[in-house]
């Protein structure tokens, strides 16, 4: 509303002569809300009046919201929705790192096309000569134990890329504790434990006493497990001309054929490596314990008493996490296993053995996870129990790739590589002890050998 003795001006000159009307002025500024709401009349009254006006002030705002939108100064630290389709998704997953080294080269590299021209030794145009220019500015910086590797940083969008696409069909990647490495070597902490018999976390004792009776120190045992970076090198060769005239079919190769190389090779490792200078994989750790086979058991076979007794084995506490771990070759054992009952017997896994439908993809309510990347039947490891909450990955959040068209100069091919830094190994270091009972319990359980 106007100030009750103020009219509120039809025009430019009614509203000169109220301001140099000394009453008026005095009743108009008597306080900021009598000087508000005079603004506010007069202009509601011009708008009313003159359409052009709020045409005006609406391509005036639309004008200064879309100088701010390009300003990307303004906007700095504002996570934006991209909805250009043609761009690469806004890595804001768990596996993106914002604090990664490659996360500076983001803005400058959006997706695998741009990267690859910009990097390839072949290329020489200006753009990727500039590009090149200043993308070698932190090449080298990742090799922290190696810098003589070379090669040029992957954009930390583009390598959590890599690693989303490569988590769909990881076995160890997908389930286990992944640890940010900030440098060469991280120490994880662990508590020592090696039996619940007499106390709990390595040292932890528990006792009833009287009132005021004197009480018995007691402290757990800390240890710390090292992860150090080891090296992990994915290596092809590509015909030129993909880089000459086919950047799009070499930027869905990268999409999808590396992650998958990526996932093959880490699991590989996280499963059965042997630690030196490489992941230590589950398999092959201390803490593992193995379930011996049944007397007389035929080389080869899986009986149902071998699956009870692995599951019998499983940390407590680990059960409802656990995941059996099979080679797929061990599927025709599972099918056909069966329960003997004095003269008789059933199958304990299919059901009414019909045929009919998917098989089922649980045992003993816990999911199978098939694979090719464990031992084959009949061997130890070729179906395991595992708890991957006890298996540590180590994520050196960083990797680079090189390419070299003189290597292979003669088949006009470019050899290309990318190096990962990673490690792995289990968390604790021996199987339990129970509280009662003698068979030691553990995270990683496997059937041993029937041969």
């Amino acid at each position: 509303m106007a100030t009750p003795t103020v009219a509120v001006p039809r025009d430019a000159d009614e509203l000169a002569e109220a301001l140099g009307d000394t009453s008026s002025l005095k009743a108009i500024v008597k306080s900021p809300e009598t000087l508000k709401d005079f603004i506010l009349d007069y202009a509601k009254g011009q708008s009313r009046s003159d359409d052009s006006i709020e045409t005006q002030i609406r391509e005036e705002t639309q004008r200064q919201f879309a100088d701010i939108l390009r300003n990307d100064k303004l906007l700095n630290g504002i996570n934006r929705l991209n909805l250009d389709p043609t761009a690469p998704p806004v890595a804001r997953s768990k596996h993106y790192n914002p604090k990664a080294p490659g996360a500076a080269l983001d803005k400058q590299f959006g997706n695998w096309g741009d990267f690859l021209a910009a990097t390839w030794q072949g290329a020489n145009t200006q753009e990727s000569l500039t590009a090149r220019s200043d993308i070698k500015k932190i090449q080298n910086a990742f090799g922290s134990s190696v810098p003589s590797d070379g090669g040029f940083l992957i954009p930390e969008a583009l390598r959590a890329e890599l690693l989303r696409v490569a988590l769909e069909m990881a076995v160890v990647r997908a389930r286990a504790r992944v640890v940010p490495m900030e440098s060469l070597m991280v120490p994880y902490p662990m508590i020592d434990s090696t039996s619940n018999a007499s106390s709990v976390h390595g040292g932890i004792v528990g006792y009833w006493t009287e009132e005021g009776g004197t009480l018995t120190d007691s402290s757990p045992t800390f240890g710390r497990i090292e992860l150090q970076a080891k090296k992990l090198t994915l290596y092809s060769e590509i015909p030129n001309e993909l880089f000459q005239d086919s950047i799009i079919s070499l930027e869905q190769f990268m999409n999808e054929s590396y992650p998958e190389a990526l996932a093959w090779f880490e699991d590989v490792a996280f499963i059965d490596g042997n630690g030196v200078g490489q992941p230590l994989g589950f398999l092959n750790a201390p803490a593992a314990v193995s379930v011996a086979k049944e007397s007389g058991q035929t080389a080869g076979t899986i009986l149902w008493e071998n699956i009870v007794k692995a599951y019998s084995r499983m940390l407590p506490a680990s059960i409802g996490r656990a995941v059996w771990v099979a080679h797929i070759d061990t599927f025709p054992e599972l099918a056909t296993m069966a329960l003997s009952v004095g003269t008789g017997g059933s199958a304990v896994w299919i059901g009414n053995g019909d045929g009919a439908g998917a098989p089922p993809v649980t045992i003993l309510g816990r999911p199978v996870v098939w694979t090719e990347k464990v031992s084959s039947v009949g061997t130890a490891g070729d179906i395991n129990f595992v708890d991957f909450g006890y298996y540590l990955i180590g994520d050196r959040q960083a990797m680079q790739s090189a390419t070299s068209t003189e290597f292979k100069f003669g088949n006009d091919k470019t050899a290309m590589r990318v190096i990962e830094r990673v490690d792995g190994t289990p968390w604790i270091k021996s199987a339990i002890t129970p509280r009662k009972g003698s068979n030691t319990l553990s995270p990683f359980v496997k059937v041993a050998t029937r041969a």
